[in-house]
């Protein structure tokens, strides 16, 4: 699974946890907090998403990304481990 296979993976379960945003753009630099994303709304897009790519990985690996592109980045560096 590539960069992008992941991406379009996250902006999925953006649309369902928030389906309000369906149809929005969503860029790879956006911030889920700027989406209107509340913390319950994040971990839970969070979670769908690594358990979609059979992840198990410590949230905390996860609090320095800033942005939807940054996360990707580092669900596909811990993915190709």
């Amino acid at each position: 699974m590539n960069k992008e296979d992941i991406f379009k993976l996250v902006v999925q379960n953006i649309y369902e946890v928030i389906p309000e945003l369906e149809g929005h753009d969503i860029q790879p630099g956006d911030r889920l907090t700027e989406l209107g994303a509340n913390s319950v709304d994040r971990a839970e897009i969070v979670g769908m998403t690594m358990e979609a790519l059979a992840l198990q990985i410590p949230r905390v690996e996860l609090f320095g990304a800033k942005n939807i592109g940054e996360l990707v980045d580092v669900l596909y560096a811990k993915k190709s481990v």
